[in-house]
């Protein structure tokens, strides 16, 4: 099996802006951002590095998305496979061996032509280095061990990744489309090394061949990009600036003072400004970015099977999307986002307060239970909670918020120190292999399983049914009965896990008018910055 093509348009891109001050952005004076800036307002809170091997974060891998390339693309209309610095590929008769061919003439920022041996390093440092996103690429058989032997540059031009068994051939060329398989420069990172293999001067630099470089972060206040000159396509934006802001209201001042030119956390609300003013619009992107609330099975009440099902018996998931969500969520309740291989539509659950409380009476627990719900202080997140909280309280569960900021709500629920969490999750790569893994599979539910990556570990849920399934499912080649594989897990989850998902986003950015081609990537990709464009004033 194989794949050629010349290059096309890539879906990773690299961002880039000099660092502006409060002067130049914070003044009421203000009427417009300069022609060749886009200055983005976002909530950025949960960023914890800015390396493509360690961070695991929203915001964090928007950044990289504009940093770095990978191997494989992904062309957003199709969410098929495509060039990006791998220019073909092939595997062999027995469905292990993977050949990569080079791109000619790339460059990283540096300068420095983009090689065979700078994907092998790449690749091999992700599984060296073992943080949160390693599994992707571990899924693959491919262990610190082996790694320098299964991933390796046969010449300049030629990589070779050998698996431990034959994958549906499209899964690996999927996964290599994640933030995880961004390429770095190899002679740049090696200067900076150390012993961590560049990992602490990657979190605040970057190393990539992208359409942007790195030149500032400044944790929960703003990140700064810069165009890069090796960069293989114009850049009309030469800078970049992500301001952080967590308000709405004050992401919708900034965006019509003209302080900003796009506004990514807005509610319904404010919506419903921007759609009143000429200046402003609105673009509405379904996303495969999923909310969810799970509860972790260390907690002895929240361990009972039927105390979950109550649970998801007391969310009023249409009155949410209808009231507090309107144009931002549908309701969607089955791990697989729609458009993926395996989604379903079922919808089994609705608010019930009768049927929960008979499933809590059954629990041992009638006349209700205390708990905590762990949220990042993010507006639309305490909404949806506190919605949740006054539903719950219908059967007499009285659930307090814990509200605390992005990367500290990702600390807690990675330790599995939290009762029930109120998170998102977005999938890494268009294949139904991403979510099906951390949904439903589990490894090893032990704490030295430390699978942080994982949804089932993080909520200590053993998935002990489901988790052979996902073995079988991600090499099973005919993609009739890969399907129906992930259909039943799904239906078997949706009962039996302590994860419930809640809706399906649809990210809904404001931006002023003439501001065109911000993309947020549609089903699995990050946003994009360089194919922004400002019309002239």
């Amino acid at each position: 099996m194989s794949f050629l093509s010349s290059r096309p348009f890539a879906r990773r891109l690299l961002a880039g802006t000099v660092l502006l001050g409060a002067a130049t952005f914070g003044s009421a004076a203000l009427a417009e951002t300069p022609a060749d800036t886009l200055v983005i307002a976002n909530g950025i809170d949960d960023m914890k590095s800015l390396d493509p091997a360690e961070s695991f974060e929203f915001s964090g891998q928007d950044q990289i998305n504009n940093l770095y390339e990978t191997l494989v693309e992904i062309d957003p209309a199709t969410l098929k496979p495509i060039p990006g610095l791998a220019s073909s590929w092939s595997v062999s008769e027995d469905g292990l061996t993977y050949t990569f061919k080079m791109a000619e003439g790339r460059k990283f920022a540096s300068g420095n032509p983009v090689t065979a041996e700078d994907a092998a390093f790449s690749l091999q440092r992700v599984v060296k280095l073992d943080q949160t996103p390693a599994f992707i690429l571990t899924q693959f058989g491919l262990t610190k061990d082996n790694i320098e032997t299964s991933v390796k540059a046969v010449d300049a031009s030629t990589l070779q990744i050998v698996t431990d068994k034959p994958y549906a051939p499209s899964f690996l060329y999927n996964a290599l489309t994640a933030e995880v398989g961004s390429i770095v420069d190899k002679a740049v990172v090696m200067e900076h090394a150390a012993e961590d293999f560049g990992n602490a001067w990657l979190d605040t630099h970057s190393a990539g061949s992208g359409a942007y470089v790195l030149r500032a972060w400044k944790p929960n206040e703003s990140v700064v990009l810069d165009a890069n000159p090796n960069f293989g396509h114009e850049v009309a934006m030469k800078r970049v600036f992500v301001r952080h802001v967590v308000e709405p209201a004050t992401q919708l001042l900034l965006l019509q003072k003209g302080d900003v030119d796009v506004a990514r956390n807005l509610g319904p609300t404010d919506i419903a400004s921007v759609e009143k003013d000429a200046n402003l619009k609105i673009q509405t992107e379904l996303r495969g970015q999923v909310y969810y609330l799970s509860g972790n099975q260390k907690d002895e009440i929240l361990a009972k099977p039927k105390v979950m099902e109550a649970i998801k018996y007391l969310i009023d998931y249409d009155g949410i999307t209808s009231q507090l969500l309107k144009g931002q969520e549908q309701t969607h309740q089955s791990f697989l986002p729609a458009g993926f291989l395996g989604a379903i539509e079922d919808k089994p659950f609705k608010l019930d307060v009768a049927k929960a409380k008979a499933l809590l009476a059954e629990a041992g627990y009638p006349d209700g239970f205390e708990t905590e719900i762990l949220i990042r202080n993010e507006k639309e997140r305490v909404d949806i909670a506190q919605a949740i909280q006054g539903s719950l309280a219908q059967a007499g569960i009285k659930a307090s918020l814990r509200s605390v900021t992005g990367a500290e709500a990702l600390s807690i629920y990675r330790a599995r120190n939290h009762k029930l969490t109120l998170q998102t999750w977005g999938p890494d790569y268009p294949d139904p292999q991403t979510n099906a893994s951390v949904f439903a599979a589990n490894a090893d539910n032990s704490d030295a399983g430390a699978l942080v990556g994982n949804l089932a570990w993080r909520n200590a849920y053993a998935a002990t049914e489901t988790t052979p399934m996902v073995a079988a499912a991600v090499v099973e080649k005919d993609e009739a009965k890969r399907a129906a594989l992930y259909e039943e897990m799904q239906r078997h989850e949706q009962m039996a896990s302590p994860i419930a998902v809640l809706f399906q986003r649809s990210e809904q950015p404001a931006l002023r008018k003439g501001v065109d081609g911000f993309k947020t990537g549609g089903a699995v990709a990050s946003a994009f910055y360089w194919t922004v464009t400002k019309a002239a004033k």
